[in-house]
């Protein structure tokens, strides 16, 4: 009741978003009513989760979740790591009832933002808007193209007060539409299926090294380091992405 139109407030945030992969074909083969208890049923698995390492969630979009912490950016990156944790629980009831297992992206972003109050006299939502809510949308929709679960930003990077607790891979240096700066995105992949994780993790090294001749224009030795990297992780779907970007880069020199 104490709450206006206009009101708002900056802050520092980490957004999250989350979306389920292939929902639009999903929720095709269902009623109307099957696509509102299958959100409902999913969502019920998720929100306690957000709630349980200080996020709460601002808004659902569909079968997304948007969801803002305002205390430790590493609240954020444990709660993505939780989520997914339990998709593997709620996947495997999924199964149990002949349904097909569901797969999330989730994108992670800090910065400033503005929270307020938008709309008119008889309807007011709270919403936050800014580029940092743009960009964590983005980071979600991008782990799509390079078959990741998580992507953050560098500036959650570099916010994490333990980034060694988690396992961190940099995958790539991107210029995001509207914006002319580049920005440094970082994988992380603690929920991976235990063999990927074990073997991203076990020759990390290796990646690193290929991904930064890459980055430096190093087309052959790059590309070289990549399929040596393949031969010891064939299911690495970023690792793929390089090779095919450093054929491409020779093929055109």
């Amino acid at each position: 009741t104490d709450v206006s139109l206009n009101d708002a407030v900056q802050k520092e945030m980490t957004i999250l978003f989350s979306d389920i992969r292939g929902f639009t074909t999903l929720s095709e083969q269902m009623t109307a009513t099957q696509t509102f208890e299958f959100i409902n049923s999913y969502l019920k698995h998720m929100e306690p989760i957000i709630s349980k390492y200080n996020g709460f969630i601002d808004k659902y979009i569909g079968d997304a979740i948007m969801a803002l912490f305002s205390g430790d950016v590493d609240d954020a990156i444990r709660s993505a790591i939780a989520m997914l944790a339990e998709l593997e629980i709620y996947n495997k009831k999924r199964i149990q009832s002949s349904y097909k297992p569901i797969k999330i992206g989730i994108g992670i972003n800090t910065g400033n933002l503005i929270l307020g109050t938008v709309g008119g006299e008889k309807r007011m939502d709270g919403t936050v808007i800014g580029d940092a809510v743009n960009l964590s949308a983005r980071m979600e929709v991008i782990t799509k193209n390079y078959e990741v679960s998580i992507l953050i930003t560098q500036h959650t990077f570099n916010k994490l007060k333990t980034p060694q607790n988690y396992l961190i891979r940099k995958i790539d240096v991107v210029k995001v539409k509207g914006k002319i700066e580049e920005i440094v995105i970082y994988e992380i992949f603690d929920a991976d299926v235990i063999e990927i994780k074990k073997a991203k993790q076990q020759h990390l090294a290796l990646f690193n090294q290929a991904f930064t001749a890459y980055h430096k224009n190093q087309f052959q030795q790059s590309l070289n380091l990549f399929q040596k990297y393949l031969q010891l992780n064939a299911q690495d779907s970023v690792a793929k992405i390089y090779v095919e970007r450093c054929q491409s880069q020779l093929e055109h020199a």
